[in-house]
């Protein structure tokens, strides 16, 4: 498939995206571009397949608007064909552990030399600097987890730490990595130059610890696991009711605690004063609360909690699975599921492009291709002949698998 045939769509129409990148977070950066609209080039590794691949439906949903070149970047061939290509793009994005691309002579000093406008994303688990004992270290989410604490935060206070699903490290990272590269691209505008973004997936994790981090950094006070109930407030977890379903719920502010009060049937008094914005677990009010909220469960099915809780003005929602959402109402009223076809025909079934805009919406035009399936195509733009393809392909630098 050639630049000409990607259809015009989205705020990113325009801007080219080239990726070397596995896994999750990576490949994900890349797929928020290409839903709004980027031209987006995957580089694939001829000599070892993407480890998402071989599980299909991750490659699926998160491998499409793209193109694909299979090719062998560590070659001396493969590196003056990576170079030409990275004169064409605008943002390049590498998951290689730190310092991969250096070993390769491959630097962020060789690539901008080559294109000075170019925004170059590193994400890895460590970082591309620091300690040398970590930052050339391998990892993947469950390890950048353990790393930056998130991990310890997770699962019950009497059981071992559990990692949270799915892939909060690769999935913040990605989200992380796009926006510093659309701050990047923004900042282009205005001053002409490239850019280089080191993502750390530890790091982002670890930015997203607020409370928890800032009550143990300004205080000492070690955060304990709180499994599925708060350990502080009443009111606020997860209650199973009579069908033997759960309802996640969560009572705070003034407001919602006087409607919770009127729902259950309590009075203000000096246990739970009148003005309560919470009510503490281990305060006088606090059994008497849980009490009462677990008796309402417990004579209503979920559905009817959630009914009775919106009715009331409470936040709450029955704990779904997926099976409970395909076809629910609001998520078949906000399109939230679509299909497209992927390169074989196949009917893919998946999430829409989110976050939706109103004037340059994002779509899918392309689903998952087949390992370098765009590489001749790539190539015949980047200038070289048909001979020189042939070869490139005969030596396995560059090859449509």
């Amino acid at each position: 498939m050639y630049t000409k045939d990607i259809p015009a769509f989205g705020p990113l129409q325009g801007v080219r995206v080239v990726h070397a990148t596995q896994s999750i977070a990576g490949p994900y950066t890349a797929t928020r571009m290409a839903d709004f609209g980027a031209d987006v080039i995957w580089i694939e590794n001829p000599k070892g397949m993407d480890v998402m691949r071989p599980g299909r439906w991750c490659a699926e949903l998160e491998r499409r608007n793209m193109r694909s070149i299979c090719l062998d970047t560590p070659s001396e061939e493969g590196r003056k064909i990576f170079l030409n290509l990275i004169k064409t793009a605008d943002i390049f994005i590498d998951s290689y552990r730190g310092g991969q691309m250096r070993k390769w002579g491959i630097t962020d000093e060789v690539m901008q030399e080559a294109n000075p406008r170019l925004i170059i994303c590193h994400v890895s688990g460590y970082g591309q600097d620091g300690d040398p004992a970590f930052w050339p270290k391998p990892s993947f989410d469950p390890i950048a987890q353990a790393f930056s604490c998130y991990m310890s935060l997770n699962g019950f206070p009497d059981r071992p730490p559990i990692p949270a699903v799915p892939y909060p490290g690769d999935y913040y990272t990605a989200m992380f990595t796009a926006y510093a590269a659309m701050a990047a691209l923004y900042r282009r505008t205005i001053t002409g130059k490239g850019e280089v973004i080191d993502s750390a997936q530890f790091e982002v994790l670890l930015s997203v610890q607020g409370p928890q981090l800032g009550t143990y950094l300004n205080t000492g006070v070690l955060p304990k696991r709180e499994g599925n109930h708060s350990p502080a407030n009443a009111g606020y977890g997860a209650y199973v009711c009579k069908d033997g379903k759960a309802i996640y719920t969560l009572c705070a502010g003034v407001g919602v605690v006087r409607n919770a009060m009127k729902l259950f049937g309590l009075e203000f008094d000096d246990d739970i004063p009148a003005g309560s914005a919470g009510i503490p677990l281990d305060g006088p009010g606090g059994a008497k609360f849980e009490a009462a909220m677990q008796k309402y469960c417990d004579e209503r099915t979920a559905a009817e909690v959630e009914e009775g809780f919106a009715a009331a003005g409470l936040p709450c929602n029955r704990i779904f699975d997926y099976s409970d959402v395909v076809d629910h109402p609001h998520y078949k009223a906000r399109n939230v599921f679509i299909e497209w076809q992927n390169t074989h025909g196949d009917t893919i079934k998946g999430p829409n492009v989110f976050p939706k805009l109103k004037e340059n919406p994002g779509k899918v035009w392309r689903g998952l291709m087949d390992i370098g399936e765009d590489t001749h195509d790539i190539l015949t733009e980047l200038g070289y002949s048909e001979e020189e393809i042939a070869k490139f392909q005969a030596e396995g630098v560059a090859v449509k698998k």
